[in-house]
């Protein structure tokens, strides 16, 4: 079996990390939380709030795991684009695909494991500093927090697994590989190859269609139960899955709407066929992202109907408008930082697919070169182009995230609403202010070393590239 490089799965073995430990902090913030609702007087009452604490912990879990699994199979899949040659001298030689595939299975278990640990080490020190802080500062109670409980080993054993079948499915590449591939420079589909994929599209629109067919039911079990936000749930993976199962199809022509925004120089010409002549590329950069923004604004849309509910619990209980206050804003506060981590997987990951097609462009960039582009050009065609990208999945995930935060609010809350009236949706102003700054941090970050990496090497030698 091959040895795990180390230096090439850097930002694989983050996201795993990461993921590991959204899942770690997830459940052991989840019992703080749970401790501080059963404390209190107003809310330690009401079941309905520890069920819906349940419920939300379930939601997470998923959320962590799904976001980590995307990312991560989207990273090897880049790994393997820019392996094409290679894979190729070694079936020239006599490997099979079938062996290649299982050795980069491999790098993806190995891989999962080592962030498994770094990632439950990472979360256990994050809930311990964040409930540390929140004792120091008068926010949570002097209770008895355990951070052991062995449910934790859940997220650990799905993140090892996760990983390992993300490698699999992102190294499916493996078995297109053909021996003549090594006499040439590795490619990527085109939009016509990738629109072609009948098959894929087909599977792409039925779990679209299932999905949101148990998102409808999830709505209106939620008129009578909170727990038809567990439907949802489910409703929501089918019908995402077939969105980024289908997005080759969806996001070059969002790319290329919001590439006419950036002007008709060379460079903006070049970075909006950049974007879109490489559909699959260009999606496995942007998905991460667009999973991001979609789990920041449900999150945000969703809390806001939750908060409504518990002000409306303590209504008719005197001195509980305070004590209930307090406790809106741990949950908030927590559940944030949760979503932060799932913010950072997307993150890493739009930076590391952006980087490494920057390094399998090289001879592309270094042929621009050669025809009299300037550095100052190339490095602002990266530019746009990251900010392209950015821009589109922001779009895009925006759009997603209030459709979902709606239908996850109403599903969740939709029975403790008086008469089993529907919520309506509401995208907090902050929330896109945000957005819009990170967005435009990360098109910034995303750019810089990959520019910087287009422009140092000299064209002559980026033209022996192959």
């Amino acid at each position: 079996m091959r040895r795990l490089r180390v230096s090439e799965h850097v930002p694989s073995i983050l996201v795993a990390s990461l993921g590991a430990a959204f899942g770690v902090s997830l459940l052991q913030l989840a019992g703080v939380m749970s401790s501080v609702i059963v404390a209190d007087d107003v809310t330690g009452s009401s079941g309905m709030v520890r069920v819906m604490l349940a419920a939300v912990a379930i939601v997470f879990i998923a959320i962590a795991i799904y976001v980590s699994a995307i990312v991560t199979a989207n990273t090897f899949a880049t790994i393997i684009a820019g392996r094409t040659r290679t894979i190729a001298l070694l079936r020239l030689i006599g490997s099979s695909a079938a062996t290649q595939r299982r050795a980069v299975a491999w790098e993806g278990l190995q891989v999962g494991v080592v962030g498994a640990v770094v990632g439950t080490v990472t979360g256990t020190v994050v809930s311990l500093g964040v409930v540390a802080v929140g004792r120091a500062t008068d926010f949570l109670p002097a209770l008895d927090y355990g951070f052991a409980p062995p449910v934790i080993a859940l997220p650990v054993v799905a993140v090892v697994l996760t990983t390992w079948l993300a490698s699999w499915i992102g190294s499916r590449r493996v078995l297109t590989v053909s021996p003549i591939q090594a006499t040439g420079a590795s490619q990527e589909e085109s939009l016509e190859q990738a629109s072609g994929h009948r098959a894929r599209n087909v599977v792409a629109a039925v779990l679209v269609v299932t999905g949101l067919g148990a998102l409808v039911l999830a709505v209106v079990v939620g008129l009578v139960s909170p727990f038809g936000v567990l439907i949802g749930v489910v409703g929501g993976l089918l019908s995402f899955s077939g969105f980024i199962l289908g997005a080759q199809a969806v996001m070059p022509r969002v790319l290329r709407w919001v590439g006419r925004a950036f002007g008709s120089s060379a460079p903006a010409r070049l970075a909006a066929q950049n974007a879109v002549r490489y559909p699959e590329r260009s999606t496995r950069t942007t998905i991460g992202l667009v999973i991001g923004v979609t789990l920041i604004t449900m999150f945000a849309v969703a809390v806001e109907s939750f908060q409504g509910l518990m002000r409306r619990l303590q209504e008719g209980q005197p001195g509980g408008q305070e004590q209930t206050d307090q406790v809106l804003v741990i949950i908030v506060a927590v559940f944030s930082i949760l979503t932060g981590f799932s913010a950072l997987i997307a993150a890493v990951g739009m930076v590391n697919n952006l980087s490494l097609g920057v390094l399998q462009r090289t001879r592309e960039l270094g042929l621009l070169r050669a025809l009299g582009f300037t550095a100052r050009q190339v490095r602002r065609m990266i530019l746009i182009e990251s900010a392209s990208l950015t821009v589109a999945a922001v779009l895009v995930g925006l759009v997603l995230g209030t459709f979902y935060g709606w239908v996850g609010a109403q599903s969740l809350l939709g029975s403790a609403t008086a008469g089993g009236g529907v919520l309506p949706p509401a995208v907090p102003v902050p929330l896109l202010v945000a957005v819009a700054l990170a967005a435009a941090v990360l098109t910034l970050v995303a750019s810089v070393t990959p520019s910087r990496r287009a422009t140092r090497i000299a064209p002559v030698a980026a033209l022996a590239v192959t």
